[in-house]
């Protein structure tokens, strides 16, 4: 088990009564027996704090860490209410990736090893029989990747009309991979009185905008091993090698995906080369350091406060006096030799309500001062190992079949017919000289399309659709909280 974890509740307690954790006896027999096998003496926090939100049918916001034991959190209480009721869809646990997945199905069997509760795990890259065979058979709870999800919901295999709970499980992870329009079209087959869980290591802008479109009055906690207290910003640090921090800070800019971001450099030369950086991966980027006029300054601060920039490389003359309300992530690319410098910086994040991300590429010495100052300003560090070049390339995979899945059942009757027209040219690339790098162009293309379009969290339906029949009236689902098409934009 890990460190006792201090937990802060963010809900006022006049507005919401703050539940009691819940203890391993508060579960049926079958449950308490699995828990027994897994040799869990106790509960960790995430799970008992978590689990009488949901056993109360309360919607909640829960920030806890990978491994944390947050996965057990949502699936005893699921499986404690679906235990013994219909063979039906009743619980939907949303997952950013296939391996995710299949590791939430695994931890399902051994915690439903006594119960009568079925699963299936929904992802793409396999075939669509196994699980249609499951919705067939009464699967109670569907373990799914936004993407192959919706397919199923738009082709009719799937219903959710006895949905009871909604868990979004990463849900940073889900949106730094692009499925926000996927998420907001699957809410709209999902009855309208469900309890929804969201789960998520750091809570941004963007998954406080998610919560607004599926969750309901929501509860928020936090957890952590080291007792971090609810605030309005996640503080992460990279340890990083000096002679390669430029491609760790790429690699982690490519996995997290932010739709914007000031990176503090410390001097003029790495300011130009930072933002030289980011143009040559395909990055809008620009610039400003000591000496820009102060026209040229307002200039480019204003392109980023009015979304036309995303990344903006300065040294510290951009830390102090600037209100970027929308302003989601900030990297500190250089340490200042000042350790309070990481306050100014890092607050230019956080701003107007809004929750935001610091990350600092550090060296080793460099981490043993930032976590000295963290602990005397009170500050909670998370430190990340950098992403591999594998896990990038995965990721950046994961990314794209994602968007072309979307995009391909979205795709009108129209864009279907024009595509025809390129059937004699991809068989002709397929035995090309150059084939396989023509193939590879297309796709980089297409990708960098991506990068300028960002997360794409101000447009749902950014390609011609389809026109969708609609249901009968009596199965016609109903939209979660009525919104328009304006809204959910």
């Amino acid at each position: 088990m890990e460190e006792s974890q201090e937990l802060q509740h963010d809900t006022p307690k006049a507005f919401m009564e703050v539940l009691p954790p819940t203890k391993i006896e508060d579960f049926c027999m079958e449950l308490q027996n699995s828990i027994a096998k897994r040799g869990w003496e106790e509960l960790m926090p995430v799970q008992a704090g978590v689990a009488p939100y949901l056993l109360a049918r309360r919607d909640v916001i829960v920030q806890s860490r990978t491994g944390s034991g947050k996965t057990a959190a949502f699936l005893l209480p699921l499986l404690e209410r679906i235990k013994g009721s219909g063979k039906v869809c009743q619980a939907v646990i949303l997952i950013p990736t296939r391996e995710l997945a299949v590791q939430v199905y695994n931890e399902f069997k051994l915690l439903a090893e006594n119960i009568d509760v079925s699963a299936v795990a929904v992802y793409g890259g396999t075939s669509y029989r196994p699980q249609l065979d499951a919705f067939k058979n009464g699967a109670q709870l569907v373990i799914a990747t936004p993407g192959r999800l919706l397919d199923h919901l738009v082709r009719g295999t799937l219903s959710l009309k006895t949905l009871k709970y909604l868990i979004f499980d990463e849900a940073d992870e889900m949106l730094s991979m692009g499925f926000y329009r996927d998420m907001i079209r699957i809410g709209e087959f999902m009855p309208k009185n469900k309890v929804a869980a969201m789960f998520s290591a750091t809570m941004p802008d963007s998954v406080k905008r998610l919560s607004g479109q599926f969750l309901r009055q929501p509860d928020f906690l936090s957890y952590s091993g080291d007792g971090v207290h609810v605030s309005e910003m996640d503080h992460i640090f990279y340890t990083v090698d000096p002679m390669h921090k430029d491609r760790a800070m790429m690699r982690v800019i490519e996995v997290e995906d932010p739709d914007n971001a000031i990176i503090f450099c410390n001097t003029r030369n790495e300011v130009e080369y930072v933002a030289a950086l980011l143009k040559r991966f395909g990055y809008d980027a620009d610039q400003i350091s000591g000496d820009l006029s102060q026209g040229a300054r307002e200039t480019v601060m204003g392109k980023l406060k009015n979304k036309q920039l995303r990344f903006l490389v300065a040294t510290d003359i951009a830390a102090r006096g600037i209100d970027v309300s929308n302003l989601e992530y900030v990297f500190i690319y250089d340490m200042h030799k000042d350790t309070d410098q990481y306050i100014h910086r890092a607050g230019r994040t956080a701003r107007a309500g809004n929750r935001g991300i610091a990350i600092s590429m550090v060296s080793t010495i460099e981490a043993v001062d930032l976590k000295k100052f963290a602990r005397r300003a009170g500050i909670s560090l998370l430190e990340k190992p950098v992403p591999s070049e594998e896990q990038v390339k995965e990721r950046l995979s994961e990314k794209l079949v994602a968007h072309l899945e979307a995009n391909l059942r979205d795709a009108s009757t129209a864009v279907k017919e024009r595509m025809k027209r390129y059937l004699g040219l991809y068989r002709e690339l397929t035995g090309h000289e150059h084939g396989e790098d023509l193939f590879l162009l297309l796709l980089d293309s297409f990708h960098q399309q991506l990068i300028k379009a960002g997360r794409g969290m101000d447009n749902v339906e950014p390609v011609e659709r389809a026109p969708q029949k609609a249901p009968a009236q009596k199965d016609r689902p109903p939209r979660r909280g009525g919104f328009s098409r304006t809204q959910r934009r």
